[in-house]
């Protein structure tokens, strides 16, 4: 028994190890510090926004490895410590105004080479490395307004219905809603239509300068119920937003009463997370005013690519982006971009009720996007942060209605495929119940501190330091074999981990441990299964033989138990305990490899082929 492999499986077994060496390479070259500046709609960055940063930095005193424009359209300013990443941030924040997002990010330092062949690092956990932490605040006064803007269309509706003669019905600034009648007589009727109604409103009849009012409250109780609906419908957005970013691992959850906290960690593009999450944009739909119609009833919007084109709308909306039950991004027959947009069932109805009566008559779709101005000043010495919120209209389209429209149809008059791909994105994931707001941002370091991510990395290398130092002393010569196989182990369970852009987390790391474990487990099996054949009398050849072809079950059982319970992990657990699945289950596998192919060809490579009295076990 001579203990060879054929000279395809030792080609096989060369060829994964450099495939796997290759993409577990980035992760010897650390990601850089840096600040990345990116473009709104009023704005570009170019070589003029270039030489403002650098002249920000260079008088703030900072120094840079690199500023450079990127492909995307956008700048990136790489630095050498997080201290001068922080500082930069304020620098040209200040210099730039509001007009240009500036966000904190790592940026990679991969060569060109390995991320022409598809390769990347592997990204770290917040509790190891950190990632993009945003405090959001959510709007609670304007979620119980948009919803009374909601009951304002409705009530003009049965009112209508009922034909109840009124004069307004308008939304005040104190959260009421007023509501003037011709005369007493049909105040009365409307009282008494909204309290059978609805069950949440107050209603109060006033006569004022000798007109009939009734003015509605709210509910103490429909109110909270309103605000926890904002937070969570917000919760469920977002929570499907950072789905389509793609971020593995993410922390969306409520933090207080009326705020918000995300977490991605080993985002790379915080610039773009930070578009897209915070990002309250909605739709409008709604019919053209008529020439006849009242100012009290229109409102005048400018178009977005051309704000000095007007268009009169009519106040009340038909639907909202929430009743967007599905969109898609795509091309017109003319090659410009557009929206295919499904509704829902009520959403279908409301559209199809409202335009069967509108054939030939515009409607105008309006993005809707809550945003906020920072405004720093100096108070005692100390700069203070203030943010003004305001909303800002603009027009997409405005188009004939040829027929009645139902529950699918599409929007065009975007500007590009980027503008058109974030539309459908942010319509699919859902719109925001109410408006967010950012109070804080920032790229955060270990959540664990850096003396517990110090001392638990001091642990795994000194625990894989004694299983090296055991395996060598106890097994000599196939202990050292092993050893080379471990650590060949590792190398594979990075290089596959970065392949699948797997986000490594201190439960990751335990999956790591575990799996030295087990993959030295496995040596051992079959190293002491070779020592019972030898003390039975085999030749050395035939003990090596048996030895690992006798251990081949109990390895497999063991590990396949293993991984079923490792499977059940990652399809029920969440978060940590999914990262640990993750890493645990792709340890077992790559351990199984290294175990009995890698160690077989090792000692295939030293003792097979010759004869032998005696060997080093």
């Amino acid at each position: 028994m001579l203990n060879r492999y054929p000279l395809w499986k030792n080609l096989m077994i060369l060829l994964v190890l450099v495939i796997a060496g290759i993409y577990a390479a980035p992760n010897l070259y650390p990601d850089d510090f840096a600040v990345q500046v990116s473009s709104t709609r009023t704005t570009e960055v170019n070589a003029n926004t270039l030489t403002q940063i650098e002249s920000a930095l260079q008088t703030s005193g900072i120094d840079t490895k690199d500023v450079a424009l990127q492909e995307d359209g956008g700048a990136l300013v790489r630095l050498g410590t997080s201290d001068a990443q922080l500082a930069a941030k304020e620098a040209i924040a200040d210099q730039l105004g509001s007009d240009y997002v500036v966000a904190l990010n790592l940026a990679p330092t991969t060569p060109d080479w390995l991320s022409s062949l598809g390769a990347g690092p592997m990204k770290l956990g917040l509790d190891l490395r950190g990632g993009v932490h945003f405090l959001l605040e959510v709007d609670m006064a304007q979620a119980v307004g948009q919803r009374l803007d909601v009951y304002v269309s409705e009530i003009k509706t049965k009112l209508r219905e009922e034909k109840l003669r009124y004069r307004v019905v308008d939304h005040l600034d104190d959260g009421r809603l007023a509501i003037r009648f011709v005369d007493a007589e049909a105040r009365d009727a409307a009282s008494n239509l909204l309290l059978r109604t609805y069950q949440e409103f107050l209603v109060d009849s006033q006569d004022v300068d000798g007109d009939a009012w009734l003015y509605v409250n709210l509910t103490e109780q429909t109110i909270r119920e309103i605000e926890d609906y904002a937070i969570k419908q917000n919760l469920t957005t977002l929570r499907n937003r950072v789905n389509e970013l793609g971020v593995a691992e993410p922390l969306v959850q409520r933090q207080g009463r009326n705020r918000i906290v995300v977490q991605l960690p080993g985002v790379q593009d915080a610039a773009a997370a930070k578009r897209i999450i915070g990002k309250t944009a909605n739709l409008e739909f709604r019919l053209e005013a008529g020439p006849d119609a009242s100012r009290a009833t229109t409102e005048t919007y400018g178009f977005r690519d051309t704000p000095e084109r007007t268009a009169n709308l009519e106040k009340d909306v038909i639907i909202t982006g929430s009743s967007v039950s599905n969109a898609q991004a795509a091309f017109d027959e003319n090659g410009m971009p557009q929206v295919s947009i499904t509704l829902d069932a009520k959403g279908g109805q409301m559209m199809s009720r409202v335009t069967r009566n509108a054939i030939q008559r515009r409607m105008a779709v309006l993005f809707v996007e809550h945003k906020q101005r920072t405004l720093v000043q100096t108070i005692d010495g100390e700069r203070v942060e203030k943010r003004i919120p305001y909303t800002e209209k603009g027009l997409i389209s405005l188009a004939t209605i040829q027929s009645t429209l139902g529950n699918s149809f599409r929007i065009t008059g975007l500007d590009s495929a980027q503008e058109s791909s974030e539309l459908a994105l942010l319509l699919r994931a859902g719109a925001l119940a109410a408006p967010i707001y950012f109070v804080e941002e920032r790229t955060v370091g270990p959540s664990l501190g850096a003396e517990n991510i110090e001392l638990g990395t001091l642990s795994v290398k000194i625990g894989f330091a004694l299983v090296l130092v055991f395996m060598l002393v106890y097994y000599k010569v196939f202990g050292l074999l092993a050893n080379v196989a471990l650590t060949l182990n590792l190398v594979l369970l990075v290089a596959v981990m970065s392949l699948m852009s797997a986000t490594l987390t201190l439960p990751g790391i335990a999956g790591i441990v575990l799996t030295v474990g087990m993959a030295v487990d496995a040596n051992v099996l079959i190293f002491e299964r070779i020592k019972e054949e030898l003390k039975n009398g085999q030749p050395v050849q035939s003990a090596i033989h048996s030895g690992f072809a006798r251990a081949f079950t109990t390895i497999l059982d063991a590990n396949v138990t293993t991984l079923i319970a490792a499977v059940i992990l990652f399809a029920m657990g969440t978060g940590p305990v999914k990262g640990f699945a993750v890493t645990l289950s792709v340890g077992i596998l790559t351990s199984m490899f290294t175990a009995l192919l890698v160690t077989r060809a090792l000692v295939n490579l030293v003792y097979g082929g010759r004869k032998l009295n005696k060997v080093m076990i």
